[in-house]
């Protein structure tokens, strides 16, 4: 956060996440290296932390006075991004649009806020504003074997609840076919995205999106319904439960082998499996994930992370750390980073370019995506919840699913005493953040 070094270079810090695919951040830093090459006096200095480690290794510099300029914090993690304090006790962060004031360019950059697909741009709207711009970005899709539905007389992929069941029914009838048709790994995420879709909240306060979130829904009739219909593939033999929470691994291993038919799993898995089907010889069709087929898809879930901005910083450093996000998410950076590590394109540029060098026609599976974060109907707040504690929480919701799973415990029933534990929480993360408690381990945890 300091202006400038003894040679007069204004020297950003940015913290970025790392994530666990080989040199993850490579393509970050060459497109530092090319900003300040058209930025003299500027330098980006990167470093590299695990996305679990990256909020407290800030906290703990903040309260140093040595905060970087630039950091990301995980989607799910936006809260403590919100918490973070300077160590003066002023939110360490501000808007990024609030910043930006109106501006078309930044050091000559274009700004690119008003790009952003809306779906995106209301994902992270807090409090009115587009708060941190997006980096790596990611959501939910279908993976179906083609080649086992056609077999099974089922001519396109499904796209809502009902439909999938209709698949699951005809791939069961297949005498040789797979012994499930579908697969998903237990995940607090899946309950989020199927909220989402189906325009319901998760806490109040506009799902966090207007004020702190206090409290917690895990009875909805929304979640209910999803779990319900979870369950119901599970009894009829459908649903692959492996056992094993989060467990992508195994999900994707039951489709590489042909086990499943149907898989639900991140757009980051797209290129991986993809691969997966070519090598075993089946044809593989991505496609948007199904929701409930009674209402029109509302929002999504999204993944990855977002770059946030110190507030404080003087204006030399603001204004090349703004630019420099800026240049991130420009189509081309944005293309290539789309392109080297399987993060969805966030903005009509991007998109359009890529489009326009033929990339989509090379890769298909890589549209489902698009596609997928352009369904939105709204409401805006509908778009994933922002709380604290939300580490733990999920924590609570799947250990929740596993019973209905493998005990056979009623949804309501046992999904009532899940919020009752995720109340406590929510409540013990606030307190330590309003700093009338103390902190505790499931703080600043985080977890993809």
């Amino acid at each position: 956060m300091h202006a400038g070094t003894q040679d007069g270079e204004v020297v950003i810090e940015a913290w970025l996440s790392e994530f666990p695919f080989p040199g993850f951040l490579e393509p970050i830093r060459e497109r530092a290296r090319e900003f300040e090459k058209a930025h003299p006096g500027y330098r980006i200095d990167i470093r590299g932390f695990s996305y679990e480690e990256l909020p407290r290794a800030v906290a703990e510099a903040a309260a140093r006075g040595a905060a970087p300029a630039i950091a990301t914090y995980y989607a799910g993690a936006s809260q403590l991004a919100r918490d973070a304090r300077a160590r003066d006790g002023r939110p360490l962060f501000t808007s990024v649009e609030k910043a930006v004031a109106g501006r078309t360019e930044i050091l000559g950059e274009p700004v690119v806020l008003g790009d952003f697909l809306p779906g995106v741009r209301e994902y992270y709207t807090v409090d009115g504003d587009f708060a941190t711009m997006p980096l790596t970005l990611s959501t939910m899709l279908l993976y179906a074997n083609t080649t086992v539905l056609r077999a099974a007389g089922v001519a396109s992929v499904p796209r809502t609840w009902q439909e999938t069941t209709a698949v699951c029914e005809a791939v069961s009838r297949l005498a040789d076919g797979p012994r499930h048709a579908i697969a998903w790994p237990v995940d607090g995420k899946f309950m989020q995205h199927a909220l989402a879709q189906q325009g319901a909240l998760l806490t109040d306060a506009g799902n966090g999106r207007h004020g702190r979130a206090t409290t917690i829904d895990l009875t909805s009739d929304a979640l209910m319904d999803y779990v319900a219909w979870w369950r119901d593939l599970h009894r009829n033999g459908h649903y692959l439960h492996t056992g094993v929470p989060e467990d992508w691994a195994g999900t994707f291993k039951a489709f590489a082998d042909q086990e499943v038919a149907l898989r639900f799993s991140s757009s980051f898995d797209a290129n991986y499996m993809v691969r997966a089907a070519a090598g075993a010889g089946f044809d593989i069709e991505v496609g948007v994930l199904p929701r409930n087929g009674g209402l029109p898809c509302a929002g999504n879930w999204i993944g990855g992370d977002s770059l946030w901005l110190a507030d404080g910083l003087d204006e030399a450093t603001r204004d090349g750390a703004l630019a420099f996000m800026q240049y991130l998410n420009s189509p081309r950076a944005a293309a290539e980073w789309h392109k080297a590590s399987g993060s969805a394109p966030a903005t009509h540029g991007a998109i359009a370019l890529l489009e326009e060098e033929g990339w989509f026609d090379l890769h298909p599976h890589h549209r489902a995506t698009g596609e997928q974060l352009g369904l939105r109907s709204g409401p805006p707040e509908a778009h994933g919840a922002v709380l604290g504690g939300f580490h733990a929480i999920q924590i609570v919701m799947m250990e929740a699913m596993e019973d209905v799973l493998s005990g056979g415990a009623d949804p309501r029933e046992r999904f009532a005493r899940a919020q009752v534990r995720a109340q406590e929480l929510l409540d013990d993360y606030n307190a330590y953040a309003l700093g009338t408690g103390p902190e505790t381990p499931d703080c600043l945890a985080v977890r993809i």
